[in-house]
């Protein structure tokens, strides 16, 4: 039976440490005509809040930091009605934040000075006190990437190169800008290509990392054999903390947690202008699938039929 695969991208699909869906296809730049190898790195978007929530576990295990610390104690210059926001409130979506729609001075392509779209941040109040609700924020991993900043006293960037994606031999991946980086895809809309959003600061934490789908493949080990976390850590990031409010799902620390295509799943999302990406973990399976490509008109959890399509 043929399997889906996207006109520009990379689809993985595994069962247990069997390979069995390995796909690559199209241009990764359409004006130089370079095509896409397993070696190029796409934006893989919001699935970036799950290094975002591993570093904050990590600063967590090492007694750097505690996630019932409220934001206004990590972060200087954050408005008093963020008090009872806490970095749990942050990981899980509920701390009242809203998410860029909410926020229509910001422009997601940016730059912005890190200090100015704070302020941005607090114009808007929050939509409902901390624990009162569920509303996908990715401000509120804006400034979970921020606290990482503070408390570690290093670049986030350098801090997720160094503790995350080193200690797991994701050598293909990295964080921020892709200007001058070799084996990056250019993301694009209608087969042309478009500019990248700012990763640098606006979207820091949020959607700013960069992978090959072997990278992402074995990110997912993190919730799958326990890599890099203790086993504790590993069970708050996978545990159904907040309701989404969609059927039998919830939110854990960067992971959806819920059915996917009729099975139990870690799974997330990621939407970036010019790029989509998708993963996910089946337990019960044992079978990860990866999604990236750098065309905007691929719907990435259409790719899920590749789960019964082989």
């Amino acid at each position: 039976m043929s399997t889906p695969s996207p006109e520009r991208g990379v689809l993985l699909l595994a069962r247990g440490d069997e390979l069995l869906v390995d796909r690559v296809a199209g241009v990764a730049d359409e004006t130089s005509g370079r095509r896409c190898t397993p070696a190029t790195r796409f934006q893989i978007a919001s699935i970036s809040k799950q290094m975002a929530a591993v570093a904050v576990l990590l600063l967590a295990e090492r007694g750097a930091l505690s996630l019932s610390d409220p934001v206004v104690r990590r972060l200087p210059g954050t408005p008093p009605q963020w008090s009872g926001i806490t970095l749990h409130h942050l990981l899980t979506h509920t701390s009242g934040l809203g998410h860029w729609v909410d926020y229509p001075a910001i422009d997601l392509h940016g730059p912005a000075e890190p200090d100015e779209l704070l302020d941005r941040f607090a114009a808007l109040p929050p939509l409902f006190p901390p624990g009162a609700g569920w509303h996908y924020s990715s401000p509120g991993y804006v400034l979970l990437a921020r606290t990482v900043e503070q408390v570690a006293d290093r670049p986030y960037a350098e801090f997720l190169a160094g503790e995350v994606f080193a200690p797991l031999g994701m050598a293909g991946s990295f964080a921020g800008s892709g200007e001058g980086r070799p084996d990056v895809a250019t993301g694009h809309e209608g087969g042309r290509p478009v500019p990248s959003w700012d990763l640098a600061t606006v979207s820091m934490g949020a959607g700013d990392v960069w992978c090959t789908g072997a990278d992402l493949l074995t990110w997912l080990d993190v919730p799958r054999r326990g890599r890099l976390l203790a086993r504790a850590s590993v069970a708050a990031m996978t545990a159904p903390h907040a309701p989404t409010g969609r059927p039998d799902e919830a939110y854990g620390y960067g992971f959806f947690v819920g059915p996917l295509a009729g099975r139990r799943a870690l799974h997330h999302s990621g939407d970036n202008g010019g790029y989509k990406a998708f993963a996910a973990w089946l337990p019960d399976s044992d079978e990860r699938l990866v999604l990236l490509t750098n065309q905007a008109e691929v719907d990435p959890v259409a790719v899920t039929s590749v789960l019964d399509a082989v």
